[in-house]
């Protein structure tokens, strides 16, 4: 019997975690999303699974430049006011603690080169400078190359990044999952 072309194929799966970075998820953050400091420990729970079972997981993270010249046009002018959002090298642009420890060394720069940084065997943290994590990434290719047809999406601001990112997916043709508990904002879009 044929598998449902929607279900998703949890041997073909990998993890993309959007935006968790500290100006994002914590409460002393520049640009913090309430609800997200909420589902930190689901968000972290996700992540230890995929990483016990070997799965494939990928961080996408925003970094944004002083001058707002690499953000996209709706806060170009925010960050140009002298707003320091996801600033390269500073705490707030860093992923969260259940990704990478803040005593690992600070790598934006092989970030914004477009580098993937491995972090494990089989994870790794990337640069992503619009809202979906497919926009001029590469990530589609890799996904492709490690044979995944379905991607499971948590992190922050469903609104924005996590969903432009399931889109995204859909139209390149992935299965695609949305893990409730792990992701904030869905709660005015009735997803809960």
């Amino acid at each position: 019997m044929a598998m449902n072309p929607t279900e998703p194929n949890w041997d073909r799966a990998a993890l993309l975690t959007i935006d968790m970075q500290n100006d994002f998820a914590l409460p002393s953050g520049a640009g913090f999303v309430p609800g997200t400091d909420e589902i930190l420990p689901a968000f972290a729970r996700l992540v230890s699974v995929f990483r016990e079972r070997g799965f494939p997981i990928f961080h996408a993270a925003r970094l944004y430049l002083e001058d707002g010249s690499n953000a996209e046009r709706c806060r170009q002018q925010l960050l140009q006011n002298g707003v320091s959002l996801a600033r390269p090298g500073t705490s707030g642009a860093r992923v969260v603690d259940a990704i990478r420890s803040p005593r690992e060394p600070d790598v934006s720069s092989s970030l914004l080169a477009g580098e993937y940084v491995s972090l494990g065997p089989s994870e790794w943290l990337f640069y992503k400078s619009r809202w979906s994590a497919f926009y001029e990434t590469g990530l589609e290719k890799r996904l492709q190359i490690l044979g995944i047809d379905t991607v499971v999406a948590a992190g922050c601001n469903f609104p924005n990044c996590p969903s432009a990112t399931l889109f995204d997916a859909t139209e390149r043709n992935f299965r695609a999952v949305l893990v409730v508990d792990a992701t904030s904002g869905l709660a005015e879009f009735g997803v809960r």
